[in-house]
């Protein structure tokens, strides 16, 4: 069933139905964090397993710009009809940091174009546009290291970090720490580079979450992984 066959899935009919879920407390607590959504993501996850997949009604949604509307959408679109370019101008009129991320996993690491997107976005100007590919090129230090030279990825990220604007400096910090992770042979170099910029040293870390500073991230997760 497509977004016209049904009145209950008809766009307005779906954002009179986020309007009544938007919660005014949620929106002002995600406003803080530079986000704009007010409904409640199990509710939203909610709304997109009732509806399934439904790529035309996906489009229709994200064409809204409206930021509920577009996070529905990228939970009931399909990766693998999205073309590089299509995904590229998404990233682009993403807006607000919790689309692009699930915009980046959902869509881009489901894709096809994942690669070619990565290396593109990684040479971009704009931050925001390179902060998704330092996403993508975290998660390729894990499963795909051999496309990567990790040493000059700690060049760059000791040379940009510390100055970087606050998304593109997450996402550089992630890099770092999965480098550091996932390869003993580079983990001392991590370690140092993120003890000395020292981003995100002092991040407030709620009880039983591992701090985002690099060195204290990656010597929890190794500890972690000898202990299993």
């Amino acid at each position: 069933m497509t977004a016209t066959d049904d009145p209950a899935r008809t766009v307005p009919a779906l954002l009179e139905e986020l309007d009544g879920l938007a919660d005014p407390r949620i929106l002002e607590v995600n406003r803080r964090h530079g986000d704009e959504h007010a409904v409640n993501l199990s509710a939203l996850r909610a709304v997109a397993k009732r509806l399934r997949s439904d790529h035309e009604l996906a489009l229709a949604l994200w064409a809204t710009g409206q930021v509920d509307a577009r996070l529905l959408a990228l939970l009931i679109a399909k990766p693998r009809l999205l073309s590089p370019e299509e995904l590229d101008a998404m990233l682009r009129e993403a807006g607000t940091p919790k689309v692009q991320d699930w915009l980046v996993n959902y869509m881009v690491r489901k894709s096809k174009h994942t690669e070619e997107l990565r290396g593109r976005w990684m040479e971009d100007p704009d931050p925001v546009v390179q902060s998704a590919g330092w996403a993508l090129t975290s998660e390729a230090v894990a499963k795909r290291p051999e496309v990567l030279d990790l040493p000059a990825l700690l060049d760059d990220v000791e040379a940009r970090m510390a100055t970087a604007p606050e998304r593109l400096q997450w996402a550089m910090n992630q890099t770092l720490a999965t480098i550091g992770i996932e390869h003993p042979e580079l983990r001392e170099r991590a370690l140092t580079i993120g003890e000395r910029l020292g981003v995100l040293r002092d991040y407030p870390t709620a009880v039983g979450c591992i701090s985002p500073f690099a060195p204290i991230w990656i010597t929890e997760m190794v500890a972690r992984r000898e202990e299993a």
